[in-house]
């Protein structure tokens, strides 16, 4: 009797505590950390290479290329006239490339007075690395960038230098499930 009453209680016990466990995440699931990141990232309010203060909230509706940027990032500055490049081929549609230096404003201010980049580029400081890592940067490296959707979506990141044919094509390819 005693091998049948342990048996069945543990029987019940791990009965409940499923159901306490499955009834505890459906009313307390929280929103995704992607999510949330991306709604603070869009809630900010930052510099531009000129000083003034932009609401980030302006590019809404638009698949964005968010690229995590330092001036003194080889990688970063070698692969920026390309995404100049990029972003004037994607000139009329809803889709936008933002920088956002982990820089001083005055390194950003000088850096763009030498480079003509044609997208917007802003001074995220140091919390720029907490929000990067918040949207998947675990390690922490630049260049990093990622593609969201218009919906407010972590899409894809890429950690390092870009390889363009591989963003154009996710680019295209996440332009085309929206136009579904």
């Amino acid at each position: 009797m005693n091998k049948r009453f342990i048996s069945l209680a543990l029987l019940c016990g791990s009965l409940f505590g499923a159901l306490g466990i499955y009834a505890g995440n459906l009313k307390t699931t929280p929103d995704s950390p992607q999510s949330d990141a991306v709604k603070q990232l869009m809630a900010k309010t930052l510099p531009d290479s000129n000083g003034k203060q932009q609401a980030l909230a302006q590019w809404n509706q638009r698949l964005l290329v968010v690229n995590f940027w330092a001036t003194w990032c080889a990688p970063c500055v070698q692969e920026m006239p390309e995404l100049s490049e990029l972003q004037q081929e994607l000139k009329g549609k809803p889709v936008q490339i933002l920088g956002l230096g982990i820089d001083s404003p005055t390194n950003i201010s000088e850096f763009a007075k030498k480079l003509n980049v044609s997208y917007p580029l802003y001074v995220a400081g140091l919390d720029g690395s907490e929000l990067s890592r918040q949207l998947g940067n675990k390690a922490g490296g630049l260049p990093f960038t990622v593609l969201i959707s218009a919906d407010g979506k972590v899409l894809k990141s890429y950690l390092g230098r870009l390889k363009m044919n591989e963003l154009r094509a996710d680019i295209a390819k996440f332009s085309a499930e929206k136009a579904k």
